[in-house]
């Protein structure tokens, strides 16, 4: 049976890893004939114009305070009116509450997401997901990382937990000529070596090893670094690049929507967290032939076959970071090869049309068990 009425729910909508895949999931669903729909509560973006355009539903339940009564029964009776055979929660707070209605509404399925580790989050954070995962007609990770550690936290059986990992849209393959459009379009030197960060600036992607790492590096041989995004962190880190002395190397380039320019200009992507889902921006500079490097933790080990398709590095190590920035650099054939080699990868494992089938399959089968319980 097919799940034919769908609804995805997240707590924000900010430029993101995760709301980058709704869009994904959502314009997919789309396309089989679904009515996909999306549900959110905060923090819209330009990601909400792609949606728009693309004829999806989009709705907004603002939410005042920790507890807000109001918000309740209008989420209640949206979820009622809705006549939603499934709905797929993709945010934690969005789990919660989602959890806590679902039993309310008569034919209403829901599915659960682990997108994060999250290994820094309150014991109440894994008592609330533990609850979430057992109210759940299916739960969706996007790593096996994810899905063993939701499953060892939370004690329910990791076979129960469906690994359907993101979805990328490729680009066309890169050419050299289209490196040197994207510099001059964008300003930068024709030969400078550019090494490029993309995401929020948070203590979890921990930028300062970045600086760390940089200042390492022969002076003579440092790259331009491109921080593309924006966070509570940047105050703090345009202090510490200044503090360094690296201010004339670092360039905040603040929330953007050419990220695909960006890493068609640049050398070189880097991601230093310490801890990580499924990175969509590993995903799509590998996609776009760009060569990277990342500390092996979370779902980037999953990403990336060390000195095959990029280089790995432990965690919190500004020496290896450094080191691997510098075989890079030093090396445009090694960037070529592991800049192909991803791009080769990205496209047999990470296909967007997977995603959204696998993602699909999840919710039939949940409309069907529903079906045969009936």
């Amino acid at each position: 049976m097919r799940a034919e009425r769908v609804l995805v729910v997240t707590d924000e909508m900010e430029v993101g890893g995760s709301q980058r895949q709704i869009v994904h999931l959502l314009k997919g669903l789309k396309a089989q004939g679904r009515q996909a729909e999306l549900l959110y509560f905060r923090e819209p973006s330009y990601l909400l114009d792609q949606l728009h355009e693309a004829g999806v539903p989009v709705h907004r339940i603002g939410k005042r305070g920790a507890i807000d009564p109001v918000f309740l029964w209008r989420l209640w009776r949206f979820l009622r009116e809705g006549q939603f055979q499934v709905v797929h929660a993709f945010s934690i707070t969005a789990e919660l509450w989602v959890r806590l209605l679902v039993p309310l509404v008569r034919g209403l399925r829901m599915v659960s997401s682990v997108r994060g580790l999250g290994l820094a989050g309150p014991d109440w954070h894994w008592r609330a997901k533990r609850w979430i995962v057992n109210g759940s007609a299916a739960v969706i990770s996007n790593t096996r990382a994810g899905a063993e550690l939701v499953a060892r936290r939370c004690d329910v059986a990791v076979q129960g937990i469906q690994v359907i990992p993101n979805g990328l849209e490729l680009p066309p393959p890169p050419h050299a000529a289209q490196r040197q459009q994207a510099r001059v379009a964008l300003g930068f030197d024709e030969n400078a070596q550019i090494l490029l960060f993309v995401g929020r600036l948070v203590a979890e992607k921990n930028l300062g090893l970045l600086l760390q790492a940089v200042l390492r590096m022969p002076e003579a041989s440092r790259p331009l670094v491109l921080l593309a995004g924006d966070g509570p962190e940047r105050a703090s880190l345009v202090v510490e690049a200044s503090r360094v002395g690296l201010s004339e190397r670092v360039r905040f380039l603040g929330e953007r929507s050419d990220t695909l320019r960006l890493m068609q200009a640049a050398d070189v992507l880097v991601l230093p967290s310490r801890e990580e889902g499924l990175s969509n921006v590993l995903l799509e500079a590998m996609g776009s032939g760009l060569p990277v490097v990342a500390t092996a933790v979370g779902g980037s080990p999953e990403l990336i076959d060390h000195e095959q398709t990029g280089l790995l590095i432990p965690s919190n190590d500004a020496g290896a970071l450094a080191s691997a920035l510098g075989a890079l650099f030093s090396s445009e054939a090694l960037r070529n090869r592991l800049g192909a080699a991803a791009r080769e990868h990205a496209e047999k494992r990470f296909a967007l049309a997977a995603m959204v089938s696998g993602t699909a399959l999840v919710y039939d089968g949940c409309v069907s068990k529903k079906a045969a319980h009936a």
